[in-house]
């Protein structure tokens, strides 16, 4: 008998009536569905269970529960990580012979793989945001102790958010985490990681369907620099003389734009000189406080997008009703006056194509670009129905993007 260990809310019975007895690779072709996966050591699948999309990978119990071990502590430490489901081991044959135990891990909706991005020239502006998001995760678990040990474009998704890319911890059987790290392990980390990802792309470049635009030494070149340079944004000392206070603004802002909260830091002056260092807060803030508004579940970038928008919209609230509103009355007016009618405006076939608040950003950067050209304010409902016709028909449905050779 298959024993389970779960911990979320999905049908078990749905889980106990698979073939368990049977090893991955002999389950019947129609229980899987057709996902983008990368080159594993081991059987891969994915399943629909329960209405909810699952990755199911076969491997000995012991790197079944480090993994297990693993993927729980990127969630208890707020980093971007697959979601863990559960385990099932003790699995015997019909013939009595022991088999691997299962990991099992919800699939990460709209992610994209980087076979897809790197593939067509239409995918060109997303591709610096790849090197940007896989510096940005390797800054993050770094920070946390966290040594992946085997970083790759295989072992990681990328998903959209508010125009830029978040990249997300896919496969962590060589991961180990420690009180911190050494200087010497991130470099070693690091360089290991640009030799992989180089191969990635030479690998990709070898079967033709590398992006001609795209020359895989320079983007392996890329993300040492932009690790290096984030890493000094966020640890270095800086020296700044009391008249150019203004320095510390526009540190911290980069620092925003890339999703670190940086609303503590360190400032000592002393003749003349101020001494500034920013203090990263925990990631998730403005997640929590979009959630705790509105109810909507939205990444980082994305939350901050859509906050700014809601507060805009309150301040516009408080000069034209003559009195500032408390903010849950805002963010209540905001949602049935403003996101939820513009989301209504989309065609039930084109609405999932991309998650929600990805699609307001987007809107809201239309309009924006509207106006500019037409020198006027242009009507959100008007440029909900101009972006339709003119970006999102031409979206690719990011849900479930299939492997580019398939």
């Amino acid at each position: 008998m298959v024993a389970f260990r779960l911990r979320t809310d999905i049908d078990q019975l749905a889980l106990i009536e698979l073939p368990w007895d049977q090893a991955l690779a002999d389950w019947p072709d129609d229980l899987s569905i057709r996902l983008p996966a990368g080159l594993h050591r081991h059987e891969v699948r994915f399943l629909e269970v329960d209405g909810t999309t699952l990755a199911v990978k076969e491997l000995p119990q012991r790197l079944a529960e480090r993994e297990y071990s693993m993927l729980e502590r990127l969630r208890d430490h707020h980093l971007p990580g697959v979601t863990l489901i559960g385990i099932a081991s003790d699995r015997r044959a019909a013939d009595g012979d022991m088999l691997e135990s299962v990991l099992i891990t919800r699939h990460l909706r709209y992610s994209l793989p980087y076979r897809f991005l790197f593939s067509e020239n239409r995918h060109e502006w997303l591709r610096d945001r790849v090197v940007d998001a896989l510096a940005v995760l390797l800054v993050r678990l770094h920070m946390a102790g966290f040594f992946w040990g085997d970083c790759s474009l295989n072992n990681a998704l990328f998903r959209r958010d508010a125009g830029a890319l978040r990249a997300y911890v896919v496969d962590t059987e060589t991961a180990e985490w420690h009180e911190s790290l050494s200087s010497g392990q991130r470099r070693f980390e690091l360089d290991t990681t640009a030799e992989n990802v180089l191969g990635g792309l030479l690998d990709l470049q070898a079967s033709g369907l590398l992006s001609p635009n795209v020359e895989p030494e320079t983007v392996a070149l890329q993300l040492v620099e932009r690790y290096d340079s984030l890493w000094a944004e966020l640890h270095d000392e800086e020296e700044i003389p009391s008249s150019e206070l203004g320095r510390i603004h526009a540190r911290l802002a980069r620092l925003n734009e890339l999703g670190f909260d940086t609303e503590e830091y360190e400032l000592h002056a002393d003749d003349g000189i101020a001494r500034f260092r920013p203090t990263v807060v925990e990631e998730g803030h403005h997640v929590r406080s979009l959630q705790r508004l509105t109810g909507i579940v939205a990444h980082e970038n994305q939350a901050r997008r859509l906050l700014i928008a809601l507060r805009g919209f309150g301040a516009w609230l408080s000069q034209t009703e003559g009195e500032k509103l408390p903010e849950a009355v805002v963010a209540y007016r905001w949602l049935k006056e403003r996101y939820e009618p513009t989301l209504d405006i989309l065609p039930t076939g084109l609405r999932g194509r991309l998650e929600d608040a990805e699609i307001y950003h987007e809107i809201l950067e239309h309009n924006w670009r509207l106006n500019e050209e037409a020198g006027v304010d242009i009507a959100l409902d008007v440029a909900a129905n101009s972006y339709v016709q003119t970006v999102l028909e031409h979206h690719v449905d990011e849900r479930t993007v299939l492997p580019l050779d398939d």
